[in-house]
């Protein structure tokens, strides 16, 4: 069963919509780095999970240049 991410990512697809991709994959990117840097609890289950996340995102990026190319 896919994940939640998936599910948002391909309804973006769906729509055509890069910009709530764009927005969602930079939001991820902010989270990553500031859990990075803070101290004092160990964030690297969290972290990996977000560039997962940030995975997933790409290739529905990834998916609509193709679909634009074709």
């Amino acid at each position: 069963m896919p994940n939640a991410i998936e599910l948002i990512v391909d309804g973006y697809v769906r729509l055509n919509n890069r910009r709530a991709l764009d927005d969602l994959r930079m939001q991820r990117r902010k989270l990553a780095v500031d859990l990075k840097a803070r101290t004092g609890f160990d964030f690297r289950t969290t972290v990996q999970q977000i560039e997962e996340d940030i995975a997933v995102i790409e290739a529905g990026l990834a998916r609509l240049d193709g679909a634009a190319a074709s």
